[in-house]
């Protein structure tokens, strides 16, 4: 069955990097905006919908690239992820504000960047527009570099101290 959104015939939201390449490099022919940004999405909360939504509002089309497993070990702690990479992966293509999804398992995506070139790099509000990753890049082509608000005291560090702290004691 056709998918209007990805024009594919199986829909797939998570590809890899090749495929969705070739996929962004049809829509941008036909004049469609692509968007990027990246995260961990672990323990997917409300500050993350919002976050995805915000940046899907900004093009046409939202490519999402999720750190693998040993990608999260290196920038967050060893006992991370909570959840593993193939349930995150899927539970971000769920989201309807997500058109793609692609894994990648360096500590930065400096490399999806340069590969996918998108129109609009997008982080959090946290981020200075200077320390975004990839953003003297995307800029070189005229690509924007944008940041959107978080949603307030919504994290996923923040949910396992409550976890810890709420329900160890039991």
């Amino acid at each position: 069955m056709r998918n209007d959104r990805t024009g594919t015939l199986s829909g797939a939201k998570i590809n890899s990097l090749a495929r969705l390449k070739r996929i962004l490099q049809r829509l941008r022919r036909n004049g469609k905006r692509i968007v990027f940004t990246n995260g961990c999405f672990d323990i997917l909360h409300y500050g993350h919908v919002k976050y995805l939504q915000d940046a899907r509002s900004k093009g046409d089309y939202l490519v999402v690239a999720v750190n693998s497993d040993a990608s999260i070990k290196m920038i967050k702690a060893k006992n991370r992820p909570v959840i593993p990479q193939g349930d995150r992966l899927r539970t971000v293509a769920a989201l309807g504000s997500v058109d793609f999804v692609v894994l990648f398992n360096e500590d930065n995506p400096l490399r999806l960047i340069k590969a996918l070139k998108p129109d609009i790099l997008i982080k959090g509000a946290d981020w200075s527009k200077k320390k975004i990753i990839g953003a003297d890049f995307v800029a070189g082509y005229g690509g924007k570099v944008l940041t959107v608000n978080l949603v307030k005291g919504r994290s996923t560090s923040a949910i396992i101290e409550k976890i810890v702290r709420d329900f160890s004691k039991q």
